[in-house]
């Protein structure tokens, strides 16, 4: 049996879709992402996660993460590459934009606040010298 490209094809799309539909964490995942402010510089997101809990795959821009208690997980990524992570209580980290999909892999819930960037700062304000 001869199977024609254009089909090919359409398989090949229909595989990409779930990444091309990548979307905001707070639409796509409610369950896990609540959104506690927003304004035109960042928006402010408290996640939380049960033991073992999954998210879907959806993108953030560049991100500061302060994780609220200890946790480990994975990050998979679009293609199939996949990272474990490790925080305690207080850490903090900056992320690049990325798309993703978390799994919390750990025996106890997990929480954090994701502080989504939006814009460049702003300049900071010129000071006159006398």
């Amino acid at each position: 049996m001869r199977v024609s490209l254009p089909l090919y094809g359409l398989v090949v799309c229909l595989c990409l879709v779930p990444i091309l539909q990548a979307q905001d964490a707070a639409k796509v995942d409610p369950k896990h992402y609540t959104v506690l402010s927003e304004n035109d510089q960042v928006r402010i997101l408290k996640v939380h996660y049960g033991p073992h809990e999954k998210s879907v795959m959806h993108s953030h821009p560049a991100t500061v993460a302060v994780f609220l208690t200890d946790g480990k997980g994975q990050f998979g990524y679009p293609g199939g590459k996949k990272e474990d992570f490790a925080a305690k209580a207080g850490d903090a980290q900056y992320s690049a934009a990325a798309t993703h999909l978390p799994e919390n892999t750990g025996d106890k819930g997990m929480d954090l606040i994701v502080v989504e960037l939006k814009a460049q700062a702003a300049p900071p304000a010129k000071t006159e010298t006398k």
